[in-house]
Parts: structure tokens; C-alpha cells; sequence
């Protein structure tokens, strides 16, 4: 074959079809969840961060149907809807918290853990798989009460310097699978990522129905109450001048919430015991009970990249990279160093900058950092808190108003002390449903002496 006969030869090309890479998890919610982080921090990178906020702000949100029936349902919805409430608002916050947007999506490029539900609410709870930040199944009902509070509460986090022990609330999901709205709430974790946590409790300042129950002590890491503090005998050392501040925070967030007419918060405690640490291996074990999802083979995208819309109203396709990152953002690695002194002994702890900070006992005797917050603040003192408050009341707290009278009465009639009817008269005062003002008023009792 003559020279120019091999240059005429037409070249034959093998079409390469892009690999279609997609967020794997056995549970479809959080699939469509990893997908929808990463597509909304994406295009929120193209929007420029307003330095005020406008009303409408408050109320915006974006939404996006997906239709593919290339999709493998064993791996990823073909079908689903995801919907972001005031992501304008939620990113400011997050910048208020210190996260970083870019870590915050890589946090969720593998599928967060299942973890048992704490409360009788019937909501389920996931935790991200660096354990940083919670996920919580809410109601429509508990949108619409955030929706409520949400400029008061951006300018309140804004106003104390982000300086508070309120939740750390990140962004507010809605998504349809089947036919079947979950909506989600993002906050960042009370606890540390990094360290295990020991010991839990919930308190109230309430001491009806306030103790662990038998089925909670049979988990891995339970969480106790009032009353197993109590009997505990346990006090959070953290000295007189970081107690003086502590309070003073807390105050002015019992004081915001008071405002809002809310109630049935409650504070959570978690001690990470450096000595209990050190004798055991607890590296990625601190919260027990957890799915580990093992069976998923998360594959993310690389930063930055996101679906195309495609022209199809109401379509979108995933146009992934063939390659997840094998290493974090640049900004990732960076440190800061925190050594927290117990006793004669110091204690390295190496944080990353948007970790959760601790505070440190002065107990000599005891290598414990102690992790706070205020949880469970979306509860407002309305006609169904009346009613529960009256309900209780009749059940604890009339015979301690009646308590008195019926003591002078049996000693009238010479009865002896053993036989008096001995209803605490502070039964009424101690039940958990009460007016947001009293309750303020025994959570911050509370407070003064749970620290020392």
C-alpha cells in the first residue's frame, strides 16, 4: 500500500463514555443527602456572600427535582427532590461557627452513621463519619417554628461573636424519595471529633422522671440525668474565674430563649477522661451504637464539581469525576495546638480549628475535659406545654400544695410523724413543663451548682 493511500486510511475512534460516579449508601435519604450537600456548597461558591442580609433572605430557598432513569436504584434514587431553606442565612452561620464550607461538604462524601434516637420524639439521628456534625430528622411543624426564630437567632449569634452554648444550627434540608418528605437539620456536634467521651448526662434542673431508665443503661454509652447526677455526687471543676464567664454565657442565652417563649431545653454534658483514654483504645468508639454502614462503598465527587442541569426542565445529570479526592483541601491540614493542663500533668490536645473546644477540669485528682451545650431549644410554651404543665401539675404538684394544710391536720389529730403524708413541697417546682420564666430560673439554679 503506497504511502499516500496509508495517509487517506480514516483512523477509527473508541468513544469513551465518562464514568458516572454517584453517593452510595444503603439508606436512599442519606445518598440524596451527600449528593445535596455537595451540589449546594458548590453552587453557593458561585454566589457572592451579601455583608447584610435582606428579609427576604429569611424566607428564600432553593429547590431541585432530579429525573434519571439511568440512575442504578440499588445505588442512588432515579427519582428525587431536594429543597434548602435560607441558604444565604445558613452559610453566614456556619461562617459565624468558624466551618469552613469546603470542609463541611467533604464531611459528608461518605455516608453518615446511624445512631440510636436519644428521646421519645420518634426522630432519628445521624452523625457525619468524622463525627462532627449531627443530622436530626424534624418536622414540618419544627421548620416552621425555626423559620420563626431564625432572624432573631442569626442576630443574636452575630451580636455575641458566635460565643454561645446555644445548638450551632448549619442548614435546614428537605428531601422526597419516594413520594416521602424527610426534612433534616445540620448542627455541629457538642462533642469533640476527636476525643472519646466517657460519660453523658441531660439536665434539666428537674427531678420528676429525670433518671436514666433501665433500657438507656444497657447501651454503650448512656446517657444519665438529674437524678444520676445527683447521686453521682459529680461536679464540673472548671475554677472560679472560667465558672464566672461560663455562667455569664449561659445566662445570656437562657435570657434570648426566655424571650422567645421557649422551654424544655436542656444542658448536655460530655467528659472525655484523659486516664480512662490513655488505658484503653478509643480511637473510634466514643459514641457506641452506631451503623457503621459498612456495607456502603461511599464514591464522592472532587471538590467542586456538581451535577449539570440539563436542558430537560426538572432533570439533572451527574457528571462526577472517575477519581474521589485521596486528599483533603489544602486548608484541611491546618492546626492549632491546645495543651490543657491537668494537675502536674499535661495533656496534648491537637485540635482542628473548627473542633468543638472543651474545658478543662482543676481537679488535681482528675484528667477530665469537660463539653457543653444547650440542646433541644425549639420547644415553645404554648396551648399543648399548658396543658402538660397542668396535667403534671395535678399529678405532682397539688398534693404538695395540699402538703401542709394535711400535716397540720394529722397533727390535730395526734398522728405521729412516720404516718404524715410526706409529698415533697417542692414537687410542683420540680416538674419539667413549666413557664418559660421559671424554667429559666431553676436551669440557671442549676447551673450554679453543677460548676465549681
Amino acid at each position: 500500500m503506497s504511502s499516500h493511500a496509508k495517509m487517506k486510511k480514516k483512523k477509527k475512534f473508541r468513544v469513551m463514555s465518562q464514568k458516572v460516579k454517584v453517593f452510595r449508601s444503603k439508606n436512599p435519604l442519606l445518598s440524596v443527602l451527600m449528593w445535596g450537600v455537595s451540589h449546594s456548597i458548590n453552587e453557593l461558591s458561585h454566589v457572592n456572600n451579601p455583608a447584610m442580609l435582606m428579609p427576604d433572605d429569611f424566607k428564600a430557598f432553593t429547590k431541585l427535582r432530579v429525573d434519571n432513569h439511568l440512575f442504578n436504584k440499588e445505588n442512588f434514587p432515579s427519582h428525587f427532590k431536594f429543597k434548602e431553606y435560607c441558604p444565604l442565612v445558613f452559610r453566614q452561620l456556619r461562617e459565624r461557627f468558624g466551618i469552613d464550607d469546603s470542609h463541611y461538604a467533604a464531611s459528608f462524601q461518605s455516608p453518615p452513621l446511624v445512631m440510636p434516637s436519644p428521646g421519645r420524639s420518634g426522630a432519628k439521628f445521624f452523625i457525619s463519619k468524622d463525627k462532627r456534625f449531627y443530622v436530626k430528622t424534624i418536622e414540618s411543624e419544627d421548620i416552621e417554628r425555626l423559620h420563626n426564630i431564625l432572624p432573631q437567632y442569626h442576630h443574636y449569634i452575630v451580636e455575641k461573636h458566635a460565643k454561645t452554648l446555644l445548638p450551632q444550627y448549619l442548614a435546614v434540608y428537605r428531601i422526597t424519595v419516594d413520594n416521602k418528605e424527610t426534612y433534616l437539620l445540620v448542627m455541629k456536634s457538642v462533642f469533640s471529633s476527636k476525643f472519646k467521651i466517657h460519660k453523658k448526662y441531660d439536665l434539666k434542673g428537674s427531678t420528676v422522671d429525670r433518671q436514666a431508665s433501665t433500657k438507656e443503661k444497657t447501651k454503650e454509652n448512656p446517657t444519665f440525668k438529674d437524678n444520676d447526677f445527683t447521686k453521682d455526687n459529680a461536679k464540673l471543676r472548671i475554677g472560679d474565674e472560667v465558672k464566672k464567664d461560663l455562667l455569664q454565657r449561659v445566662k445570656d442565652d437562657v435570657e434570648f430563649l426566655t424571650s422567645l417563649n421557649i422551654m424544655d431545653y436542656s444542658l448536655l454534658v460530655g467528659i472525655h477522661d484523659a486516664d480512662l483514654a490513655e488505658a484503653g483504645n478509643d480511637v473510634d468508639d466514643f459514641l457506641g451504637g452506631v451503623d457503621s454502614n459498612e456495607d456502603s462503598e461511599p464514591e464522592s465527587p472532587r471538590e467542586g464539581d456538581s451535577p449539570q442541569e440539563s436542558d430537560s426542565p426538572g432533570e439533572a445529570e451527574m457528571l462526577y469525576s472517575d477519581t474521589p479526592p485521596t486528599t483533603p483541601p489544602a486548608n484541611c491540614d491546618d492546626h492549632r495546638e491546645r495543651n490543657i493542663s491537668y494537675g502536674s500533668t499535661d495533656l496534648d490536645m491537637r485540635e482542628d480549628e473548627d473542633d468543638t473546644e472543651g474545658f478543662q477540669s482543676v481537679d488535681e485528682n482528675r484528667r477530665e475535659c469537660y463539653y457543653l451545650g444547650i440542646i433541644d431549644v425549639l420547644t415553645f410554651y404554648g396551648a399543648g406545654k399548658k396543658a402538660a404543665h397542668a396535667a403534671k401539675t395535678v399529678k405532682h404538684g397539688i398534693a404538695a400544695v395540699q402538703w401542709r394544710a394535711s400535716v397540720r391536720q394529722m397533727r390535730a389529730n395526734g398522728e405521729q410523724r412516720e404516718n404524715f403524708w410526706l409529698t415533697s413541697p417542692r414537687a410542683g417546682a420540680e416538674i419539667s413543663t413549666i413557664k418559660p420564666e421559671n424554667y429559666a430560673r431553676r436551669f440557671l439554679e442549676l447551673m450554679e451548682r453543677i460548676f465549681e
